[in-house]
Formats: structure tokens, C-alpha cells, sequence
């Protein structure tokens, strides 16, 4: 049953060297935020380690793990523990040479309530993703939580209007966005302001495109790059956005615990007067399915 107000806490952190101090820090702000009264925990993309696709290197593989594995065992304890509804994201290995960028989700009692596999993937200079990734095959299917039905997507594909799209019909509450973006440290900084603002202002488009509450976990922190190239300062800047893209939170660009209230109500208040999956014109929609019309 969804709760009518759902506090919801945020872990927007650095990387600290490895899987086992990342998970320790974790496991604390899991506690912190259980103790404010959150109900659900939002980590960011790939949170055992270093931002590793940077570079395209076999060795990195050897940071997969399969799921259920040693990650999931610990995260379900540390889910179970505090009572919350927990979303992680982890470098699934599925098979010998078949990997996934894999956000699993785990009930307050500890159960996995699900998964989502990243179905967009990029392939730009510092974000080589498409070496270490086979692009998701499990569709665009919330998750049923004791705290509601979460439509989970992950970083890249928060600039996709059609994912979202396809979460609100499928019955999602709230999307939730794991994610690990910065700028290069040489980038002008107004170069880097239209990069953050353009994030923030696709988020918002979800939210009111699909009368949604939304909530965009990222890193923080300055990570070297492999090649010797500057690295990526990754932005923060984590936020909770209402059904129609009011700002509920935002955090800054240092570690930080972002916690807020959201109104789990007010996308049927919104929907009734901004009636837009009413108005869809499904009949005239076909060519969305073409890569582009020549």
C-alpha cells in the first residue's frame, strides 16, 4: 500500500578506494538516514568503487560480481536492518564475457525486489561505457516496494524522455535516477553550467512531463583519469523534484545525506489538471520506433 508521505534520503558520496570502505560508509549513511525517519535510500551509480570507465581496460571486469553475490548478501542485511526500501547499483556479472550496469533494489524486510538493467549506454571520451556493458534486456518495468511502485532507471538514461515515459505507463510512483556525471576540470565553467543546468532540466521535464516525483542520485569528488587526461569532477548536485518539477532538495557538490518528504498524493492531484497521458495521440505516434525519418 503506498504511503500518502514517503521520506526518502539520498547518499550523495566520493569514492573511498575500494567495494569494502565504500560499503562501510553506506552502511552508515544508511543508518543516519533510517534514524531521520527515511523510508527509502537512494545510493548512486555504481557505488562500490571508482568511476573505472574512464578507460577500457580487461582488469576492470574483475570489479563484476553476480547477483545475487557478496554485494547483494551485505546490502539485503543492511536493508533489512534499518526497515527501509534500499536502491543500489552494481557492476553485475551475468556470465563469462556478458556484464551489466545493474541497479537492484531491496525491500525493507531485506527481500530483493528487483532489478533493472541500464538500457542506454554511452560510449564518449572519459564515459566508455559500451566496452564494459551489454545494454539492458529486462525492459522498462517498475518494481513493487512496500513504499510504492519504483520505476528505476539509470545516469545515462535520464536523458531519455521515452524510458520515463515508458515508467509512468507501466504504473511507476517515482523515478529514480542512480548516476555518476561531471564535467572535465579544463571545460570553461559556462560550459560546465549548461551541462548542470541541462541535467537538472531534464529531470524536471520528467517530472512534469509524466506528473511524477523524481529523485537523481549522483557523485561527488575529483576522480583521476587512468589515460593521464584531466579525470572527471563529478557534480552532485542530487535532487528530489515534485510531480510538477518543483524542487522538494538539492544537495551541493560535497558528501551529503539529502533527505526530504514526498507527497505521494499530489500526482493524482497533478494528473487531474494536467490530464497529458489523457491527451497522448497514440495513433500518431508510430515513427517513434524509427531511428530517425529520413
Amino acid at each position: 500500500m503506498t504511503l500518502k508521505t514517503l521520506p526518502v534520503a539520498l547518499v550523495q558520496e566520493r569514492n573511498h578506494g575500494d567495494a569494502d570502505a565504500n560499503l562501510a560508509v553506506i552502511e552508515t549513511r544508511v543508518a543516519e538516514a533510517a534514524a531521520a525517519g527515511a523510508r527509502l535510500v537512494l545510493l548512486q551509480e555504481l557505488h562500490n568503487g571508482a568511476y573505472f570507465c574512464q578507460h577500457e581496460s580487461v582488469a576492470e571486469f574483475d570489479r563484476a560480481e553476480p547477483i545475487p553475490g557478496p554485494s547483494t548478501t551485505r546490502l539485503s542485511a543492511l536493508a533489512k536492518r534499518h526497515g527501509v526500501v534500499l536502491v543500489s547499483s552494481l557492476f553485475e556479472k551475468r556470465a563469462a564475457g556478458l556484464y551489466h550496469n545493474t541497479a537492484v533494489v531491496f525491500d525493507s524486510d531485506g527481500t530483493l525486489a528487483g532489478k533493472y538493467r541500464k538500457m542506454h549506454i554511452p560510449d564518449d571520451p572519459g564515459f566508455y561505457e559500451k566496452f564494459y556493458f551489454t545494454p539492458g534486456d529486462l525492459g522498462f518495468t517498475p518494481i513493487d516496494t512496500s513504499v510504492g511502485r519504483l520505476g528505476v532507471l539509470v545516469c545515462w538514461d535520464q536523458w531519455y524522455p521515452e524510458a520515463a515515459r515508458l515508467m509512468a505507463l507501466a504504473g511507476a510512483e517515482l523515478l529514480l535516477y542512480p548516476t555518476a556525471i561531471g564535467w572535465d576540470p579544463d571545460d570553461a565553467q559556462d560550459e560546465k553550467t549548461r551541462q548542470r543546468d541541462a541535467w537538472v532540466l531534464s529531470h524536471r521535464g520528467h517530472a512534469v512531463a509524466n506528473g511524477l516525483p523524481v529523485l537523481a542520485c549522483n557523485r561527488v569528488g575529483h576522480e583521476p583519469s587512468p589515460l593521464g587526461t584531466a579525470g572527471i569532477d563529478f557534480w552532485g548536485n542530487s535532487i528530489v523534484l515534485g510531480p510538477q518539477g518543483e524542487l522538494l532538495a538539492e544537495a551541493g557538490t560535497t558528501p551529503t545525506l539529502l533527505l526530504a518528504e514526498v507527497d505521494m498524493q499530489r500526482s493524482e492531484q497533478v494528473r487531474r489538471i494536467w490530464p497529458f497521458l489523457r491527451d497522448r495521440r497514440i495513433d500518431a505516434y508510430g515513427d517513434l520506433v524509427k531511428r530517425y525519418r529520413d
